[in-house]
């Protein structure tokens, strides 16, 4: 039941290479398997990245996902046409979707939904590259936030991983 599993929440960059999403994926299933796998509750605000990487192995592994939209305009402002897809999958499939009221996509509803999402779990991963800049709603204050809420907090960040850009 959802009282007793493990819940454990998602927070991570966006913009992966090709090649860190494998090895992050990897790390990932390996971590939610030594968590529980099939018994465990995934919470995600489901953003591109290390959300929808974690996401997929919840369900693979047969664990419950719980989405969480950050707001009414989410989909048709942050998902492109090409992830649109996998987005609406992931969505079907959740065992719940809980949907922000915050207007518009953007800093305040990400830093809503990312809230909502650490009050709902009992340790997240990271996967972060450990550098403290970015904007409200962005990985280094999610951790920051857990941290702060003495959450436990998994880093993870595969030995030559690498991001398209690095500014945040």
């Amino acid at each position: 039941m959802w009282s007793k599993a493990l819940r454990v929440g998602i927070t991570g960059h966006l913009d992966l290479t090709a090649a860190t999403c494998a090895s992050v994926t990897a790390e990932i299933r390996d971590h939610l398997i030594r968590l529980g796998g099939s018994d465990l509750v995934g919470v995600t605000c489901l953003a591109r990245g290390a959300d929808t990487l974690f996401a997929e192995q919840v369900i693979a592994m047969g664990g419950r996902l719980v989405v969480i939209i950050p707001s009414p305009d989410y989909f048709d402002q942050e998902v492109s046409p090409a992830e649109a897809p996998l987005y609406r999958s992931l969505v079907e499939t959740a065992w719940a979707v809980r949907r922000m009221a915050t207007p518009h996509a953007g800093d305040e509803a990400y830093r809503v939904a990312n809230r909502e999402m650490l009050e709902s779990v009992d340790r997240l991963l990271a996967v972060w590259d450990g550098n403290p800049n970015g904007g409200a709603g962005g990985t280094a204050a999610v951790v920051r936030e857990a941290r702060r809420r003495d959450l436990p907090v998994t880093v993870i960040w595969p030995e030559g991983a690498r991001r398209l850009r690095s500014e945040h």
